[in-house]
């Protein structure tokens, strides 16, 4: 059945669709023309700066209010460095030195870089309270694990963002920071009373309620308020509690449908996307897998599904939405040594540095999550001339790796090396016979190995994070 062009229209507006590649294909453009309300990019539409403002200017050439959406936190979550780093820490660094005004500035000055690319919707601040050691999604996105520090730093950041014109979207409501699986590929539950919620976990998203464009919803279960379903479907969560408690006025954006933590729950995207919109969604990210066809099918099921009234209203808020982007589109100008020196105030040193100029450095190969996908890290990109090696704890010799040093240091880089007992092992076997420095550039952790001589806290692993360390270290010199 034909669905009525005016819903039609209507259900395209509440929608954040995607595409392969560094070029818009004709369907995208299209689809904005007929009322899309924008896309979101992902590292693979981005190769450089110019590159993603020839393709922002393609796509408002479908409608120029169009929303463009990019994930670009800083630190460990990059969309626009992606092969390269992060030039900015992350906001576990901005909370370690705690200084409002350097977290406004950072976020700011990434404020000017999407204005620069033609991106007004920023998928960001992460503002969950990282209660969890272990989360294996949020961690070093967080600000820290004090619930008045994320909302202090949560108000600077959306602040910062706002001052050039680009919308932020403080996340992941209700809070995904005491979760230990991730919603990319399950359903989380946060199992505790609405009590330990307030004190916890909505603080920041209570101080931001007012200023902030829009807030994302979580794929998370915390059946206290959601019951069975997840958070992005519950009218209890997004209407009872974001609005009417929180006093929220602006857009609601779920994370995205594709994910296992909403896909799976509702028995598909377009299912998902009419179960968020009847919650109080105003905003669909449908995900980075998207195509022509999925759109329209989201499009036709939320048509028939969802009343008018209801898509009506998420429109309008869309529309506000893009609307204050352009009219407060800002191109503000910063230092470009600002993300390092925010990293070099994040550095946190326990023991001696003394000693360390010529190591052989040794990298733990660790894994990533969905969010930050693929990025380089690491000390790599700043040593010059000196020995790095590669190693998977697991398959690795602490004898051979001895032998390699001979009579260098050695310094160890890791993301969570606590983690793993052969990680923690491999490091008290070389600290035995050789000086050994370690570099910790994930959440941090209370473990710390005997006999090493040094050890390194960056609180993120951005390209600003390793350079700085490697300062730290004495391996090369500002």
């Amino acid at each position: 059945m034909a669905i009525d062009p005016g819903l039609r229209r209507l259900a395209l507006g509440t929608l954040l669709a995607a595409f392969p590649g560094d070029t818009a294909p004709e369907w995208a453009v299209t689809l904005l023309a007929d009322g899309l309300a924008g896309h979101t990019l992902f590292g693979t539409n981005v190769t450089d700066p110019a590159q993603v403002s020839r393709l922002t200017a393609r796509l408002r050439e479908g409608r120029d209010d169009a929303l463009i959406a990019i994930d670009e936190e800083g630190g460990d979550v990059t969309r626009l460095s992606h092969r390269t780093g992060s030039p900015y820490p992350g906001n576990a660094a901005l909370g370690a030195v705690d200084d409002e005004s350097l977290t406004r500035a950072v976020y700011a000055a990434i404020g000017a870089d999407l204005v620069a690319a033609g991106i007004n919707l920023d998928l960001a601040p992460t503002v969950d309270v990282n209660t969890a050691d272990d989360n294996p999604i949020i961690g070093t996105r967080s600000f820290g694990a004090d619930p008045r520090l994320v909302a202090r730093h949560a108000r600077a950041a959306v602040e910062g963002l706002q001052s050039a014109g680009v919308a932020a979207c403080a996340k992941h409501f209700p809070g995904h920071g005491a979760t230990v699986t991730d919603s990319h590929l399950s359903l989380p539950t946060v199992d505790v009373p609405l009590e330990v919620l307030r004190e916890r976990d909505l603080p920041p998203f209570a101080e931001v309620a007012a200023s902030a464009k829009a807030v994302m919803s979580a794929h998370i279960r915390v059946p206290a308020l959601t019951g069975d379903d997840p958070a992005t479907f519950s009218r209890a969560a997004l209407q009872g509690l974001l609005r009417d408690e929180l006093g929220f006025r602006g857009a609601i954006v779920t994370d995205a449908l594709e994910m296992v933590g909403a896909a799976a729950t509702a028995g598909g995207i377009p299912q998902a996307a009419v179960r968020a919109l009847t919650a109080g969604a105003d905003l669909l990210c449908i995900g980075a897998q998207v195509d022509a066809a999925l759109v329209e099918a989201v499009a036709a099921e939320v048509a028939a599904g969802v009343p008018a009234a209801r898509l009506e209203e998420a429109v309008s808020r869309t529309t506000e939405l893009a609307t204050w982007t352009a009219k407060h589109r800002t191109l503000l100008s910063y230092d470009d040594d600002l993300g390092l020196a925010a990293a070099r105030r994040a550095v946190r040193v326990e023991g001696s540095l003394s000693g360390f100029g010529t190591p052989l450095v040794v990298q733990l190969v660790s894994g990533y999550s969905i969010a930050e996908g693929r990025v380089p890290w690491g000390l790599s990109p700043h040593l010059d001339g000196i020995e790095q090696v590669e190693v998977v704890a697991a398959d690795a010799s602490a004898t051979d790796l001895a032998a390699r040093a001979g009579n260098r240091p050695i310094v160890i880089v890791g993301r969570h090396t606590h983690r793993k007992p052969e990680s923690r092992a491999l490091v008290e076997q070389l600290a035995s016979t050789h000086a050994v420095g370690v570099v910790e550039m994930g959440w941090p952790s209370t473990w710390r190995p005997s006999q090493v001589r040094a050890f390194v806290t960056t609180h993120g692993a951005s390209l600003a994070n390793g350079r700085a360390a490697a300062e730290a270290l004495g391996l090369l010199h500002a």
